[in-house]
């Protein structure tokens, strides 16, 4: 709107000047009152002698103007044009044939004749807005408002091909509200009705082609672009459009843009060499070009000569089918670029109609003769049109002007037919055909302008609700190009929008050499804008052609990609696509590329060596078949074996006095728990299982204090008998002490053990437990023990009944008789504390199966202790010293010679008095 304003005022101010001018100057009669203020240059083709209304039209029909230096001593001149463009010369005849086709069509304003007013841009901003200003005022003056033609009005203009020269006309024509219908300029700031009220176009804007665009790299999975952009309103607002479609379709740091360079618009080498050494240096394989063919064409030049290759482009609709950039000389560079092609029409009769020039039918028609002289390279006779000039100058000042004329002279029999330039090639209307739709947008205005009916007339504000056809004003027929144009032509619906924008499908085209050497657009796929937010896209991918070694889709990337095993780390200051690639840790694993985090593995499982994927962890426990294992378990069976042989030994001499001294059947019971404890070190082997772990704890315990308990029934009454030598109370005690009373102490210890450990089990038990925290790489399978408190307690009391044991014993270790039981007692506790004491050190600072060796261990040596205390010295006497296992021996009525026979406490004698007391503790 500022823009808008600005345009507004200052022409406001010149038309009030002029009025001042007019009205304070004394003007000789029969002069005009008009006075121009400069001449413009202006050329192109007027045809409104016999019109009813004139369209306008505005083209590049030339590439630049020549630059000159700013005048100081003579009056400024509207600068010559150079670079002929057959191309752009092709639109100005599809215009003129199509204003051709409406005139002759009875069905689109009957009776009603429309002419055309056609000048040259020169692809320039300085010409654009000369051509614009002459539309207002009828004549080549450079005062606007004031028109002063008196042929036919203009009702609406055709141009002005690229966004910035339609940009800058449509401010001037907007201020009159002149409609203005485009066929090339594509950007999307003319969408903007607040700018540019008046403008329409009939190619689709760049908000859909950006989409276009953005869709194409995230479907070939390209991560990393660069984009060039003309230093123009169509190139800068092209890429900005296109860097927020990527951001708005893929996750943040999926798509990045490696570079954004931009084409100078005012030739410059030594800027075009900074563009390509950025793209020379880059590593992105794939750039985005939004420009127009002549502001890319000096680019592609320079990187010829770089002989850059084995990128990839993708290329804006407004060269992608240029014949001035689809050379057979530039697809070294350019082969297999994929770009966006507005819809390609077929226009009946052009063919025919191009074909129909010469320079012979009008002497004055300067551009035919200089199109005739580029064509085929020779001059035309008494012209002095100079053409392929290239008056340019380079960045150092020196000029680069050149002017062709050929000594060859044009002799009017050059065939048109055997030319072949893009002038008459057809096969390719995309452009052109806009141009051609773009007239019937007017005409189709302009025909429902003629068929408005007074009843229905939509101006209630003014004289006539209708407007009338030979008189109205430019924004009665506004109205009906924004509100009303829709209509079928060559069997397409075209309808504008509010905003004036037309959505036809984009062909996706890729550049391909067809078997002559020519480069071809194979059409690979389709985007549609079906509606707001709504697209189709389409590619067939084994059609396209990819220029580079592999011929395969390239790979487009920051840096290489993140292998499985590794994740994506950020890059401080560089976009998020460029990354670094940490390993995963331990535990963790990714088998994607670029994955953006690590995956943590299972409870049981941990990462391999590579880091992409997961594998069992390495199971520990002590197993059967392992060497240790099998080792514990014949040290079990083994003891287990010389117990049972300990049993034989004693059940086969039950009956002799050494047997029966001092209760046999505790002697069983003992032999019977050190069988239990040392097969209970087997339930510690294996895997551990919820049952396992609760019966070994358990069964260990309960074998304990049954053969501790055993034991304290031996060693009280060893302890009674020693202390009968100075107390008759205790020998009273030791005389009323009868075995039944020792199995009673047994009973009860074991049933205090058994009580204990039906709480532990009922309200903690133990479970099997999976222990990770040590070793990461492993699982070791052991034994939560549940309650550490019941657990504390339960063997607690076994130890009670060790240390019962252990003193009962000590005290009476000084008795004097032939065989002292309760010396062996003795060693056999000491044993046994030594192991457990060591035990505990041992256990703590050990971690899996050697954890449960060492417990097994110390149930092994601990019942080997006790084993060996307490019954070899007396298998001893049974098995090898038969003559002291008699009564007289045994009972102490008979004293031996034999010194390496060990003493006997079955037979405690004790001397008071001087008498000697005989004992014999008998079951």
């Amino acid at each position: 709107m500022a823009h808008t304003k600005f345009w507004g005022l200052l022409v406001l101010f010149v038309c009030a000047l002029q009025c001042l001018v007019a009205e304070e100057e004394k003007v000789p009669e029969g002069e005009e009152e008009c006075r121009l203020l400069g001449k413009f240059d202006l050329r192109g083709y007027v045809e409104a002698e016999n019109a009813d209304h004139v369209i306008g039209g505005m083209f590049p029909i030339h590439f630049r103007t020549i630059l000159e230096e700013d005048p100081t001593s003579t009056p400024p001149m509207s600068p010559m044009c150079e670079g002929f463009n057959f191309r752009g010369y092709r639109w100005v005849k599809a215009m003129i044939h199509a204003i051709n086709h409406v005139n002759q069509n009875p069905d689109i304003l009957p009776n009603i004749t429309l002419g055309y007013q056609i000048y040259d841009t020169c692809y320039t901003m300085s010409k654009t807005v000369e051509n614009s200003l002459a539309f207002l005022t009828g004549q080549n003056e450079t005062t606007p408002v004031f028109r002063c033609s008196s042929g036919a009005p203009l009702a609406a203009v055709v141009g002005a091909g690229g966004s910035t020269l339609s940009i800058a006309s449509s401010r001037i024509l907007g201020l009159y509200y002149f409609p203005q219908v485009g066929y090339a300029s594509s950007s999307l700031l003319l969408s903007d009705k607040y700018q540019f009220p008046t403008y329409l176009r009939t190619i689709p804007s760049d908000n859909v082609q950006s989409q276009g665009m953005a869709m194409l790299v995230r479907h070939f999975g390209w991560k990393w672009v660069g984009t060039i952009a003309a230093d123009d309103d169509y190139g800068k607002y092209g890429v900005k459009a296109f860097k927020e479609k990527i951001e708005k379709i893929s996750k943040p740091g999926e798509i990045c843009i490696a570079f954004s360079e931009t084409i100078p618009k005012i030739y410059s080498r030594t800027k075009i060499q900074e563009v390509v050494k950025t793209v020379k240096e880059t590593n992105a394989t794939v750039i985005v070009v939004y420009s127009s063919d002549i502001d890319f064409h000096p680019l592609v030049e320079e990187l010829i000569i770089s002989n850059i290759s084995s990128k990839t482009w993708i290329a804006s609709e407004a060269w992608v089918t240029s014949d001035l950039i689809a050379r057979p000389e530039y697809f070294p560079l350019l082969g297999g670029a994929i770009g966006f092609g507005v819809k390609r029409g077929q226009i009946p009769g052009l063919k025919e109609f191009l074909l129909d020039v010469h320079p012979g039918k009008d002497p004055n028609d300067d551009l035919t003769i200089e199109f005739w002289q580029s064509a085929f390279n020779c001059t035309w006779p008494n012209a002095s049109i100079p053409y392929n000039t290239d008056n340019r100058k380079n960045v150092t000042g020196h000029e680069n002007r050149v002017n062709f004329t050929s000594d060859h002279y044009c002799t009017g029999e050059e065939k048109l037919e055997e030319l072949n330039n893009t002038y008459l090639d057809v096969s390719e209307l995309r452009i052109t055909y806009n141009v051609y739709k773009a007239v019937f947008a007017v005409a189709y205005g302009l025909h429902l302008l003629d068929l408005c009916e007074p009843s229905r007339g939509p101006f209630k504000g003014t004289n006539s609700p209708c407007a009338s056809i030979d008189e109205f004003e430019p924004w009665q027929l506004m109205y009906y190009m924004k509100n009303e144009i829709n209509f079928t032509l060559l069997g397409e619906y075209v309808t504008i929008d509010t905003k004036g924008d037309v959505f036809t499908p984009y062909d996706i085209l890729n550049w391909q050499m067809n078997s002559t050497g020519e480069i071809a657009f194979m059409n690979i796929g389709m985007f549609n804008c079906t509606g707001e937010d709504t697209y189709e896209f389409m590619v067939h991918n084994d059609s396209v052609f990819w220029n580079n070694p592999a011929s395969a889709n390239p790979r487009s990337t920051c840096n290489d990609n993140c292998q499985p095993g590794y994740r994506k780390g950020i890059q401080q200051g560089k976009p998020p696509c460029c990354y670094d690639c940490i390993k995963c840790a331990e535990g963790q694993f990714s088998n994607a590329t670029d994955a953006r985090e690590c995956t943590g593995c299972p409870e049981d499982y941990w990462s391999n060596a590579d880091r992409s994927g997961c594998v069992h962890k390495q199971v520990e426990f002590l197993a059967y078949g392992e060497a240790l294992g099998i080792t514990l378990i014949v040290l079990a069976v083994f003891g287990a074996c010389v117990v049972l042989a300990v049993t034989g030994v004693y059940i086969k001499y039950r009956n002799t006095a050494l047997v029966k001294a001092n209760d046999r059947e505790l002697s069983f019971l003992i032999q019977i728990s050190l069988v239990i404890t040392l097969m209970t070190s087997i339930l510690f082997i294996g895997k551990p299982v919820d049952w396992s772990c609760q019966s070994r704890q358990v069964s260990l315990a309960l074998g304990f204090s049954l053969c501790l308990s055993c034991v304290l029934g031996k060693t009280v009454m060893l302890l009674l008998t020693h202390l009968a030598k100075n107390s008759k109370v205790a020998e009273k005690a030791r005389m009323v002490f009868k075995p039944i009373f020792q199995k009673i102490i047994v009973l009860l210890s074991v049933l205090t053990e058994v009580g204990i450990c039906t709480a532990y089990l009922i309200l903690k038990p133990p479970r099997m437990f999976k222990n990770t925290q040590f070793q990461n790489i492993r699982i070791i399978f052991e034994c939560d023990e549940g309650s550490i408190i019941y657990l504390c307690v339960m063997f607690g009391f076994d130890v009670f009944l060790a240390m019962q044991c252990f003193l009962t014993a000590f005290i009476a270790r000084k008795l004097p008789n032939n065989f002292n039981e309760a010396k062996f007692v003795t060693f056999g506790m000491l044993v046994f504390f030594i192991v457990w004491i060591s035990f505990v050190p041992a256990y703590l600072s050990t971690r899996g199966k050697f954890k449960v060796a060492v417990e097994i261990f110390a149930i092994l040596a601990s019942s080997f202790g006790l084993l060996g205390c307490i019954f070899v010295p007396k298998c001893y006497i049974i098995l090898l010293k038969p003559l002291r296992n008699t009564e007289e021996i045994v009972h102490g009525k008979a004293a031996t010679n034999d010194k390496s026979a060990p003493p006997t406490s079955a037979s405690c004698t004790s001397e008071v008095n001087n008498t000697t007391v005989s004992t014999v503790l008998e079951d």
